[in-house]
């Protein structure tokens, strides 16, 4: 073949290749395109070279766009229509493009042809035969007359290269894989390639007739099975029996004669009932139909539990079942009342907010067991869903109502005592908010025809007794909140833990371990070592673990033999329980300057803070760490500002308080945020400017302000049972909170000392007895 180097107008093929020897069909309309021919027509030979794009999505494909090799091709026929033109092309020779002389409108590109590859020999023949064997087994599976033209392809075409150009154009590859036999430089190449890619496509072949034959044969048997199935039930006919489907609505259609449904939701399961008998059993909607009319059947529309009214009888059972929660209890005796005078009265929503473990779900089922409701708990916490709360429309497949509906129609009766748990603990995302379809399953002006998107009909839910329990209401909305009564739970004191522990706890554990009462014995010295030692929480969820911990290694040694009864003494329990998991920091018997001892009020109780401060030399900034939030930042700075501006009046020999100051919070890890810590931060900074420690035994709370005055705070109960589990006898609280003391056991309230105060100088004088004797000496 010619070394010369010629140029040529380019066609750029999309999805396909030409190859030299064959005929093919193209449909022009790019522009680049349209020119390529148009230039190709104007020559005497009408040649040009058709080649393939790299990328079949580029409109305006340019020169390093396109393959190295393409095709010489002769424009045999020639149709013009609207826009486009129609081509017959016919591949001459195979030629490799060397470089593009322009490029718009058309690419012209230099070429040089190819010569034909001549390699022969026995190689040849052997792969020319296989690849004749292979191409008639896959137009075999296609058509089984077709193997015998693919043996006669073998006389008609001795030429191997052009029965491998013949077979590609027939099996429409990809277009990389014809790219590839193209560009082959021998026979043997070429052949070998073509091997390949016909075993590839009889593979596919062979596994798209078996999947054919199977799916035919699966046809095959459920065209068998219907008939079956209509030859059974016309001999039961014949029989006088039924089938089982009929079986099943007949009796559907007795368990709704039977049941007490309103006439909204009688006929709209009438309805559902007529569309099931004429749907046949393997419709996708047959069980999803089934199920919804089951639905309307069991829920209790009308069913309901008596109230038990005697409110002597109440007040027994919460007497039995929790210790102390004297509000509560007051609370729902109150509401019996109500109903016992009213039994029209819509139920309450009670909102239980306290710490973990001080007994919020026990509560509820204590409740529902002195009105002799049925109890049923969900817990919110995580839930992100709407429709776990509002159910599914019946449209979406594997569609279910509700966790409130699912709820009752579990109770059974359309008056239980629902309780939500950790209704603080909602979360929210695209899929809906959940606390906002609480709005309305909370609000008895609207939950008296509340509707599930799966029911679809109005159920009344005024009557549910509805008690949701929280750690905080900082997570809570506020549009939520204003639905709920909400009722604070407080932590307990030690000797309430005590008590708790000797009424429940220890009886409860024994049993759980296997142990009879007179098996072990834990005195009331115990369990206060216990208390003090082993746990520090606010409720008694860990008290109780510890107790269970303790009965299961007593119930081990008497599982290994041991017959005497066990009484665990307090100085027995290093060897049960271990070694002491809470000690008295040494390190605070004696404070330092700068340091003084906050009050905080957590979702999880009552801590004590130890504020530290500390002059650094240079500078003039103040730093806060500790992991302290917005409002705790502020009260910092107002602390600071008041100290520096009033220090004299508190030491007139002090220095100016000058330089800069840092006030950390421990523990780091935990944030915290309130302004409750203002006064203890106050007089952090006036001990550290003056010198002078505070008194150790002392705790204080409350908000300060710009001009020294102290502000009420909250959480003053959780605080002060802190602070006596600290072993701290003093309490500096404002004075507006006095009235809150009474909240307080009498135990503590009578061991502990509170001094109330109006401003921040009532504060420090209380604190720092040093600076209040040099104040009056001054």
């Amino acid at each position: 073949m010619s070394e010369d180097i010629h140029n040529l107008p380019v066609l750029p093929l999309k999805n396909t290749v030409l190859f030299p020897g064959l005929m093919m069909p193209l449909s022009v309309g790019r522009p680049q395109s349209l020119h390529a021919v148009e230039s190709a027509l104007a020559r005497e030979d009408k040649t040009l070279l058709a080649v393939s794009q790299k990328d079949a999505d580029l409109a305006e494909p340019k020169f390093g766009d396109l393959f190295h090799v393409g095709t010489r091709a002769v424009i045999k026929k020639l149709e013009r229509s609207e826009e486009r033109l129609q081509i017959i092309v016919q591949g001459l020779d195979r030629a490799a493009t060397i470089a593009a002389d322009q490029e718009q409108p058309f690419i012209i590109a230099r070429y040089r042809l190819l010569s034909a590859p001549e390699d022969s020999g026995t190689e040849i023949e052997a792969l020319t035969q296989a690849m004749l064997e292979e191409a008639g087994k896959i137009f075999e599976l296609v058509n089984p007359q077709a193997h015998a033209a693919i043996l006669r392809l073998d006389q008609e075409i001795p030429e191997p290269l052009q029965q491998v150009y013949l077979l590609a154009s027939l099996l429409a590859l990809d277009t990389e894989k014809e790219q590839a036999l193209l560009a082959a430089n021998t026979r043997a190449e070429a052949l070998r390639l073509m091997i390949q890619y016909l075993t590839h496509e009889r593979q596919v072949a062979e596994l798209r007739q078996r999947i054919t034959n199977q799916a035919q044969t699966e046809m095959t048997k459920q065209q068998r099975e219907y008939l079956l199935r209509q030859q059974m039930q016309a001999i039961q006919q014949e029989l006088g029996e039924q089938d089982l489907e009929h079986a099943e609505i007949t009796e559907l259609r007795k368990r709704l004669d039977e049941a007490e449904l309103p006439d909204e939701a009688r006929d709209e399961a009438r309805r559902e009932l007529a569309r099931l008998e004429r749907m046949p059993p393997a419709a996708p909607d047959y069980q999803l139909t089934r199920t919804y009319v089951e639905l309307l059947i069991e829920m209790p529309w009308r069913k309901s539990t008596d109230d038990n009214l005697d409110i002597a009888h109440a007040r027994q059972v919460l007497d039995e079942d929790h210790f102390d929660l004297e509000d509560i209890k007051e609370r729902i005796l109150e509401q019996l009342a109500v109903l016992k005078l009213n039994p029209a009265a819509n139920a309450p929503i009670l909102c239980f907010v306290g710490p973990p473990g001080v007994g919020k779900t026990s509560l509820g089922k204590s409740i529902a067991r002195s009105l002799n409701r049925k109890f049923e708990r969900m817990s919110l916490g995580g839930m992100h869903d709407e429709a776990e709360l509002r159910g599914h429309r019946r449209t979406y497949i594997g569609a279910m109502p509700g966790r409130i509906i699912q709820a009752i129609r579990r109770a059974g009766v359309r008056n239980p005592l629902l309780m939500l748990d950790e209704v603080d603990k909602l979360a929210h995302d695209w899929r809906g908010d959940p606390s906002s379809a609480l709005l309305e399953v909370l609000d008895p002006a609207q939950n008296f025809e509340f509707r599930d998107n799966y029911l679809n009909l109005a159920f009344d839910l005024s009557k549910v007794f509805f008690i949701t329990t929280a750690n905080t209401l900082d997570t809570i909305p506020t549009p939520l909140l204003d639905r709920m009564e909400v009722i604070h739970l407080a932590g307990y004191s030690d000797e309430e833990k005590k008590e708790i522990a000797r009424r429940y706890l220890v009886a409860r554990q024994v049993a759980a371990s296997g142990l009879k009462p007179d098996q072990i014995r834990i005195p009331d010295d115990t369990v206060m070592e216990i208390i003090h030692r082993y746990t520090r929480e606010a409720g008694v969820r860990e008290l109780e673990r510890t107790l269970g911990s303790l009965c299961r290694k007593v119930a081990r040694r008497f599982a290994e033999g041991r017959t005497e009864p066990v009484a665990v003494a307090p100085a027995d329990l290093g060897e049960w329980l271990g070694p002491e998991r809470f000690f008295e920091e040494d390190a605070r018997k004696q404070l330092d300057p700068g340091v003084a001892i906050g009050l905080a009020y957590t979702p999880v109780g009552g801590v004590v803070l130890y504020i530290e401060a500390v002059m650094l030399r240079e500078g003039a900034e103040l730093t806060l760490t500790g992991q302290l939030g917005d409002v705790m930042k502020e009260s910092a700075r107002a602390a600071l500002s008041f100290i520096r501006a009033h220090l004299p009046e508190f030491d007139p020999g002090a220095p100016p308080a000058t330089g800069s100051v840092h006030i950390h919070v421990p523990a780091g890890a935990t944030p915290k945020d309130g302004p409750s810590a203002g006064v203890a931060m106050a007089t952090a900074l006036a001990s550290l400017f003056t010198g002078k420690p505070m008194r150790q035994d002392t705790a204080m709370t409350g908000e300060i302000t710009l001009t020294g005055l102290v502000l009420p705070i909250g959480g003053l109960k959780e605080k002060i049972l802190a602070a006596h589990r600290a072993g701290l006898k003093r309490v500096i609280l404002p004075r507006r909170n006095m009235s809150d003391l009474a909240d307080l056991p009498d135990h503590i309230r009578n061991a502990m000392e509170f001094i109330p105060v109006d401003r921040i100088s009532d504060v420090i004088e209380a604190a720092i007895p040093q600076l209040a004797k040099q104040a009056r000496a001054a």
